[in-house]
């Protein structure tokens, strides 16, 4: 007897109906082994186009982390996120997707971003500490890199929704880390993408470590993607480092998406050869041998040696792609190199369509500080200020992004 039931009813040997699980659990488990390509039969029947473009990627990617890092030590930005040894679910996120859908990247994917188009120092403007995002979203369709953890995946799962009650063949694609998992934005954009059957994908980066804390204090799942059962969506798991497996396994829940079938986790095994940051010190909580472990299995020298073992890669091909990667950073350097220009007002600009009173309160009393300020130094230099924050900053103010790009 159950405590609704009143004294004297007959005793019921199961639930009521209800409770019967509304759909098959075992078409929604992930393999019990990460899916492959490099090295396994399915490598002969991968593009050779796409695998070179892949690895054009992955030597761009590799360069751009090592760039970026350097800068940091120059003073040039304030701190930067490395994604070197997850290239591969970076370039795989970004090639993975259509013109017309969008990239809800973490903070840590700038590669993925740059990847779909993105200018590589607006990619990195934020962690510079200038401007707001540093770049249009719409014009990429690339959602504003979230430092937060995970709240850029209910937006993602929301864009989905909208798009689709509108009629646009748009997939979302949402990046998360392993420690994004353990956020509640997390299991709730889950759960509202599987009741909605929003066309959205969760790409999970399980790079071992959030931060300092191992995975294994995080969770104690069979693995990250057998969390997508619990909310009715198949759960995926594939060798994070295999650039052509994860490019297969994003492609496969895209189109799976974008024809009606719901959203889909996936889960990418890789591992964080850097820091977890320019500022953390990894040495503390990880063993060196164990990073050189995983350097053997190095996404880079993985694809390098599928292209060069099946006569698609030769000498000539490597040296055009660490050119090509050589340059990029030559114009990175040189382009983060020059100071930029900061107006403080900038500061209220494109923050709301219409201002609030309190906003504009807020800029009056800086607009009046930064006269009083140059009234003392007699500044001859400065010239008038800018317009934009008094109507707010829309797009279109004076010192939009249309004069940053």
């Amino acid at each position: 007897m159950t405590v609704q039931e009143p004294p004297g009813a007959a005793y019921r040997l199961a639930p009521p109906p209800a409770w019967r699980p509304r759909v098959d659990a075992a078409p929604l488990l992930p393999d019990p082994e990460p899916f492959r390509v490099l090295g396994t039969d399915a490598a002969a029947d991968t593009d050779p186009e796409l695998l070179r473009a892949l690895y054009r990627q992955l030597v761009l990617g590799r360069r751009y982390n090592a760039q970026a890092m350097a800068l940091t030590k120059q003073g040039r930005l304030a701190v930067y996120p490395s994604s070197t040894g997850q290239e591969a679910c970076e370039v795989a996120a970004a090639l993975a997707l259509e013109e017309r859908d969008w990239l809800f990247p973490s903070y840590r994917d700038t590669l993925a971003a740059v990847a779909r188009g993105l200018d590589p120092v607006q990619a990195l403007t934020l962690l510079r500490g200038d401007w707001h995002t540093g770049y249009d979203p719409y014009e990429h369709r690339v959602a504003p890199l979230s430092t937060p953890l995970a709240t850029q995946l209910p937006h993602a799962v929301g864009l989905a929704h909208a798009a689709r009650l509108q009629g646009d063949d748009v997939v979302a694609l949402a990046m998360v880390g392993d420690g994004g998992t353990s956020e509640g934005d997390f299991h709730e954009a889950l759960n509202f993408a599987a009741v909605w059957r929003a066309p959205v994908v969760f790409l999970v980066q399980n790079n071992g470590f959030a931060i300092s804390v191992p995975l294994a204090k995080q969770t104690a799942a069979p693995s990250l993607a057998h969390k997508a059962v619990g909310y009715g969506m198949p759960g995926r798991l594939v060798d994070g480092n295999d650039a052509p497996a994860v490019h297969q396994v994003i492609s496969d829940a895209v189109a799976r998406a974008r024809g009606g079938g719901g959203p889909t986790l996936i889960e990418a095994v890789t591992y964080r050869m850097d820091a977890h940051t320019n500022a953390d010190d990894a040495t503390r909580y990880r063993a060196s041998a164990e990073v050189e472990a995983w350097r053997a299995h190095d996404p880079v020298l993985l694809l390098e040696r599928e292209l060069t073992g099946r006569g698609l890669l030769d000498e000539e091909g490597r040296r055009a792609a660490a050119e090509a990667a050589e340059t990029m950073a030559a114009r990175l350097r040189e382009r983060m190199n020059a100071d930029p220009v900061l107006d403080p007002m900038d500061l209220f600009a494109h923050v709301y369509a219409e201002p609030t009173p309190q906003l504009r309160e807020q800029a009056a009393g800086l607009r009046a500080e930064l006269e009083a300020e140059r009234e003392a130094t007699h500044d001859p230099a400065h010239g008038p200020e800018r317009t934009g924050a008094d109507t707010g900053g829309g797009a279109g103010a004076p010192g939009g992004m249309e004069g940053r790009r």
